[in-house]
């Protein structure tokens, strides 16, 4: 009996590990438009709830001094200010929900939810520089959301064998 309860708590610590790792999640512009609709993108997001400063001149991430590098912190910064919401990634099917850390030399792009700042409301969710209310996801940048069901599983069949194992 004590076999089995050392395995039981073996698997129970297994399952909290598990269960408590995080996957990084960001929001970038996609690379397959032209500048001028990600400038729309970028300013849609700094005129709304992004904060925009690190990638101004002079700033951490204004190098690379591109559309798309600065599209991309300013998305990112939305979305983390909204907690995540994939909804929050929509920008008219400008950007997308991605597991592969975008930051460079430099320049760290936040991977956690933060909050807007005290008194400030939350940003508006799923619109776009156009209002659009389009699922940018096409089904392969969900790996945040991949990343918690399979730890779902892992706990559910780690609970079978300790059931197994106490039976």
């Amino acid at each position: 009996m004590a076999s089995h309860a050392a395995r039981l708590l073996l698997l129970l610590a297994l399952a909290a590990a598990l269960a408590g790792r995080s996957d990084g999640a960001w929001c970038v512009c996609r690379t397959d438009l032209p500048d001028a609709t990600l400038q729309r993108t970028l300013d849609y997001a700094c005129g709304s709830a992004a904060d925009c400063k690190p990638i101004q001149p002079n700033a951490t991430c204004f190098a690379p001094d591109t559309v798309k590098a600065h599209c991309s912190y300013a998305v990112n910064s939305y979305y983390q200010r909204s907690g995540q919401n994939p909804l929050a990634c929509v920008f008219s099917n400008t950007a997308v929900i991605s597991s592969t850390d975008p930051s460079t030399n430099g320049c760290k792009y936040p991977a956690s939810a933060t909050p807007s700042a005290p008194g400030s409301p939350p940003p508006p969710m799923a619109q776009g520089p156009n209002g659009d209310l389009k699922d940018t996801s096409g089904g392969a940048d969900v790996f945040p959301v991949a990343g918690a069901a399979t730890r779902a599983v892992i706990l559910a069949c780690c609970s079978l064998l300790a059931l197994y194992f106490i039976a």
